[in-house]
């Protein structure tokens, strides 16, 4: 417990110690955002659109592609999310109203009724005008890990394994405090991990810590909740809290070579009894990015995933955890200013048959296609 503290410590002090040389300018691409959008008055309106085809050489009979919601269809082109995006900002007052359609909504989204189509939808009031402190309630994007639901601010097309075990959305309120012009502190009081309907009466509690300067972005994340839900059978209700912590760096995201990594960890505890037992889990993945020219870029990715006990994941064909990493190769071509067409072929790797029950289930190759188009 002390290493840990002193290592966080370390960690804040040396992010106050260099935000005084650059102001704020890259984008987090931890969070959904569309573009500029077309202004009417106050408000401005936006939209998405990801279209995708591909083919996963181990994919299901149905053609999905197991433990992914993104791009998991195989053999067959398809809408991974088409979204509109409303922001009105006036004075002292805020809200953002965006709903998607599409297969990752479909794979994501285990709401009833019209809540399984919100992305976000939040409003937010200005506590202090002259230090900016927000308090935003609704529907909220995640910070956790460095992708989201939008390709476009992405080095790769595809998504890593991280996102996919972290929440995409959040349900609470968020409390938005600027440390200096390029550090921010966000404190959340939150339904639970991935949750618009709240699945029992205890809150979880969530922090990020973001550092933005001129060419990098550094992101601190926390989560801590009870996690019990009864309507995963006896695996949900054994599950008590659950502890989460991520770190990912962004550099020059617009330049000619990019990179970003990504690393986190997670315990999870369950009753057994009148003990506590504990089941952890962690990931780490690194992605590159060269341009060769305005138009044309490569991006390639390695990443490992390890939940030994199933704490996150849920196996298909092999009882004794997920283990598995990837390697994948990305063409990247910019068609206009707000259009792009990608080409991603992505290598797995396990010693289990996690993907299907033949041989095939450890080393499955995926190929993709995507077009992105936003305004």
């Amino acid at each position: 417990m002390n290493s840990n503290c002193t290592i966080r410590t370390y960690f804040i002090l040396v992010l106050l110690l260099v935000t005084g040389a650059m102001h704020a300018q890259i984008t987090n691409p931890a969070m959904p955002d569309t573009g500029k959008g077309e202004r009417l008055a106050d408000l401005r309106i936006g939209a998405y659109l990801d279209l995708y085809g591909g083919w996963f050489s181990a994919a299901g009979k149905d053609g999905s592609v197991p433990y992914f919601v993104n791009m998991n269809r195989s053999r067959e082109v398809n809408v991974n999310l088409a979204m509109l995006d409303f922001r009105y900002a006036k004075n002292r007052v805020r809200a953002r109203l965006m709903p998607g359609f599409g297969s990752y909504m479909n794979a994501n989204y285990a709401e009833p009724g019209g809540l399984a189509y919100l992305v976000e939808a939040n409003a937010g009031y200005c506590l202090f005008p002259e230090r900016q402190v927000w308090l935003d309630a609704g529907v909220l994007s995640s910070p956790y890990s460095n992708e989201s639901c939008i390709s476009r601010d992405h080095l790769m097309y595809s998504r890593s394994l991280a996102p996919e075990y972290v929440p995409y959305y959040l349900s609470g309120i968020k409390l938005t405090v600027p440390l200096t012009k390029s550090l921010n502190l966000y404190l959340y009081g939150l339904n639970g991990w991935q949750q618009i309907r709240d699945k029992n009466d205890r809150p979880a509690f969530g922090t990020q810590l973001e550092w933005r300067g001129k060419k990098n972005l550094l992101n601190w994340n926390t989560f801590f909740g009870d996690e019990r839900d009864l309507s995963r059978g006896q695996k949900g209700s054994l599950q008590r809290m659950r502890w989460f912590t991520d770190i990912y760096w962004v550099y020059n995201p617009d330049g000619k070579f990019s990179a970003t990594a990504c690393a986190y960890a997670g315990l999870q505890e369950y009753a057994a009894g009148f003990k506590i037992r504990k089941a952890s889990w962690w990931q780490a993945n690194a992605i590159l990015r060269f341009r060769f020219s305005e138009r044309h870029s490569l991006s390639g990715r390695l990443e490992y995933f390890s939940d030994p006990e199933a704490a996150v994941t849920e196996p298909l064909f092999d009882n004794s955890g997920f283990r598995a990493g990837s390697a994948g190769l990305c063409w990247n071509v910019n068609l206009t200013d707000n259009a792009m067409f990608r080409l991603e072929g992505r290598q797995f790797f396990s010693g289990q048959r996690l993907f299907s029950p033949e041989e095939e289930g450890r080393r499955p190759l995926w190929l993709l296609s995507g077009m992105t188009i936003w305004f």
